[in-house]
């Protein structure tokens, strides 16, 4: 029989030993190191001194299984986590967290296994004394020597910024996958080391950002650029710059919640919106109070949510969204109704016909939808809106398009794979015009029906009963009328293009127009192999617009014709990242082309002036000169080759975009055979190599120059650069492989801390100028790929020695 003795000892150290690990369960203020927690039943937690935050291990996720996520939240609301580490990973049963004077926070799997640790962030600080879970729901570790924090969560946040927290220059708050999946989502906030604060849409796998941020701050102009964003302690947040003074607010004072009576915290979910919530700091569980929303930042979250082709519908007041294909399109993924979706017809069948030879296409209305003017693939402007819903009809690369009224009509065209179409406040009146095939050979949009046939015949048969029977004396009237407007017309020096991609008005100048706009061409603005550029303003005060007026001095006046079939052809080119020709002189000797004014000049005054552009401006640029050139490539009716791309023919318009210009001097200058005395065009150290070999020249001349412009937008030096080769001894695109092939490419960038933080990016767009200029021309890729590698949407395979091509 068992000692009474020994039962009631043993069952005093049972509760001893419950007692102790509650308590420490529970433990507020100081945890030394050594402590540690386990991932159990139990809630095993260290709290703030108030008990508003917990930290340790959230079941959260799913009660139901073994898994738990090292996390901080909302002591009295469990399923609020603000902050969680292994980047989102739960752990199962039986992990184990402990505070190490080493390594800080060290979580460890049931086996004893190290799974993740905060030693990174300690840098050279190796003395932990204890940890802290504050009031503000910042965990931090301190030194044992002086009790500074040498890691706080704070400085790591994760989806979630608390009042009184600040991100510093390149710190990042990413989105959750979902509600219940806490690894990294498509969306991340960052503080550019420029002082921009910008909302990104991030590559999948890499987790680079792709070119376009889809939400700016714009604080990042010197020199009272962006430094820091604050969260206050009385609920506002915004951007200051290093000397304190504010440059951006997020929240506006009327929407600003007290931090006293609520809590508050800033959350990026998981469709890409930054938005605030305010919960009452006293409640019951039985009242059923949640989280409620102060404000969102953008506002309108179809800037991002919808996928390609897709159409999105926000209502602000409901704040819900729904995502809807067009006419006659259906999902790539029936379960993602926020996903792209695919045409059910074929978009390349324009040249097929039916059997009564009618093109099988209509366009089908959809009201109070726009698409953003600045997401447009083809852009033109003073046309009306029959032209450019035709247009659409006859452009084989056009899905759909809309157009606005506004400054006597501009035409929005948009290409496969579309992005932007929105149906929200302000798209009241506005019609979206969806290019669908409608499965028969028959249409009303192409075949008039019978009694339009008969109203035609009977408005024509009545044309001709008043000529032929009226009197000599009005059909003479009509005579002189018809003979009238024919002078006119021709007067007016218009050139009307109606081509197979789409009908455009490209205007022809007299040289005395073009004189008086320049001021006698007084303001010079460049000048280059073709000719002499000068600032002009056409128009009447009010309506005048800046232009650019290119003299060419090497075109022989004896090739009228082809002159004006070429510019017709460059005319009805239409792209973001193309410079719009206005119009052209063609009098006497004189030969002219007028194209729009970009007011940021080049970017050759943009990469190698006095301050170098962010890296994320940078990835723009390349990213629109790549699409640009695979439009001139591969979208044209007619095919463009450039022949000279180099930094002085990309200029910068007002958004910083680039545009390509001087695209048609190629075939312009093909015209006259003795405007140079080698069949070599282009620009030293941009030129192809098999222009020297004699060899046939392709759209791959293009590609191998794009090669050298993107190592110069990377590094922000010039191909041929004296400075360069006398510390190199070598030119850029040499020295740039000998960096990759050594592993040493953060030499090519130097002290460009937002290129080395975003090494993969950099590397992989090293690795793509690589391919570009390999001298096998066969060996470099269509622009088409390039553009799909640059965006992340394509593996880029290691490269060769771009020199490795045998003669």
């Amino acid at each position: 029989m068992a000692n009474p003795l020994c039962c009631i000892i043993s069952f005093l150290t049972v509760l001893i030993l419950f007692l102790t690990s509650s308590i420490s369960a529970q433990t507020r203020g100081n945890i030394p190191v050594n402590k540690f927690l386990t991932a159990s039943n139990n809630g095993s937690q260290w709290l703030s001194p108030s008990g508003d935050f917990a930290f340790g291990f959230n079941q959260f996720l799913n009660s139901s299984t073994n898994l738990y996520l090292l996390s901080i939240w909302y002591a009295k609301i469990p399923d609020t986590i603000i902050w969680y580490a292994n980047d989102g990973n739960p752990v199962p049963q039986g992990s184990t967290v402990t505070i190490t004077a080493t390594e800080g926070l060290l979580l460890s799997d049931p086996k004893g296994a190290h799974i993740w640790n905060t030693s990174a962030g300690l840098g050279g600080a190796r003395d932990v004394g204890f940890g802290v879970m504050n009031d503000t729901g910042n965990f931090i570790l301190t030194s044992k020597s002086n009790s500074n924090p040498v890691w706080q969560s704070f400085d790591h946040p994760t989806d979630t910024l608390l009042p009184t927290q600040i991100m510093n220059l390149d710190g990042t708050v990413d989105c959750r996958l979902s509600d219940t999946n806490f690894t990294k989502g498509s969306f991340q906030m960052h503080l550019q080391r420029d002082g921009n604060v910008v909302f990104n849409i991030m590559v999948p796998i890499l987790y680079t950002a792709y070119a376009d941020p889809y939400f700016v701050t714009m604080t990042w102009k010197p020199p009272t650029q962006g430094n820091q964003v604050i969260y206050d302690e009385l609920g506002s947040m915004y951007v200051v710059a290093a000397n304190g003074s504010v440059l951006y607010n997020f929240i506006p004072k009327d929407k600003i919640v007290s931090v006293r009576d609520y809590y508050q915290r800033a959350t990026m979910t998981s469709d890409g919106i930054l938005t605030w919530y305010y919960h009452p700091r006293k409640f019951s569980k039985n009242d059923g109070v949640g989280w409620s929303k102060i404000y969102s930042e953008p506002g309108n979250i179809c800037t991002v949510r919808c996928g390609y082709n897709n159409i999105c519908s926000y209502d602000v007041v409901a704040q819900s969204l729904r995502c809807d294909c067009p006419p006659n399109y259906s999902l790539m993924d029936p379960d993602d109704k926020y996903g792209s979706c695919k045409p059910d017809f074929d978009l390349w069948e324009k040249d097929k016909q039916g059997p009564s030879g009618n093109v099988e296409y209509k366009l089908v209305p959809r009201e109070n939808t726009e698409f953003s003017l600045e997401k447009c693939d083809g852009k033109f402007k003073h046309v009306n809106e029959e032209n450019c819903k035709s247009s659409c009809l006859d452009d084989r690369y056009c899905a759909a398009v809309n157009w606005v009224s506004d400054n006597g009509g501009t035409c929005c065209k948009m290409n496969p794979l579309f992005l932007g179409g929105n149906q929200a406040a302000g798209s009241e009146g506005k019609t979206i015009w969806f290019k669908v095939g409608n499965g028969s050979s028959s249409t009303d949009q192409f075949v008039p029906s019978a009694d339009r046939i008969l109203e035609k015949k009977a408005r024509m048969n009545a044309v001709v009963s008043i000529l032929l029977g009226g009197s000599v004396f009005v059909n003479f009237i009509l005579l002189l009328l018809g003979i009238f407007f024919i002078y006119y017309k021709k007067q007016l020096k218009i050139v009307s293009i109606a081509g197979d991609e789409y009908s455009s008005n490209v205007s022809c100048f007299s040289y005395k127009v073009l004189e008086d706009a320049t001021n006698g061409f007084k303001e010079e603005l460049g000048r280059g192999a073709f000719g002499v550029v000068y600032k002009g303003i056409i128009g009447a005060s009010g309506s005048s617009i800046l232009v650019a007026v290119k003299k060419l001095d090497r075109i022989s006046n004896n090739a009228d014709k082809e002159f004006e079939t070429e510019v017709n052809v460059i005319g009805k080119t239409h792209h973001k990242n193309l410079v719009q020709l206005v119009g052209f002189c063609k009098e006497n000797d004189q030969r002219m082309l007028v194209y729009e004014y970009m007011s940021n000049g080049s970017l050759a005054d943009y990469l190698f002036g006095d301050q170098r552009p962010s890296w994320v401006a940078r990835i723009k640029i390349a990213q629109g000169i790549a699409g640009g050139l695979t439009y001139l490539h591969q979208q044209c009716i007619t095919q463009i080759i450039h022949c000279d791309i180099k930094p002085q023919n990309i200029l910068i318009d007002d958004y910083h975009n680039a545009r390509i210009s001087d695209f048609g001097m190629a075939k312009l200058m093909a015209l006259n055979q003795t405007h140079t005395n080698t069949a070599i065009r282009g620009t030293k150290g941009y030129v192809a190599p098999e222009w020297f070999r004699n060899k046939p020249v392709t759209t791959k001349v293009d590609v191998y120059s794009f090669g050298v412009l993107l190592l110069e937008i990377i590094c922000c030096r010039k191909n041929v650069s004296i400075e360069l080769f006398e510390v190199e001894g070598k030119i850029l695109t040499d020295w740039a492989f000998d960096c990759y092939q050594s592993n040493t490419i953060e030499n090519l960038v130097g002290n460009d801390l937002e290129a080395l933080n975003n090494r993969l990016q950099l590397t992989r767009f090293v690795m793509i100028s690589l391919w570009c200029i390999q001298e096998d021309p066969n060996l470099r890729p269509s622009m088409t790929l390039v553009t799909q590698m640059l965006e992340g949407h394509a593996e880029v395979p290691p490269p060769p020695c771009p020199t490795s091509f045998s003669t």
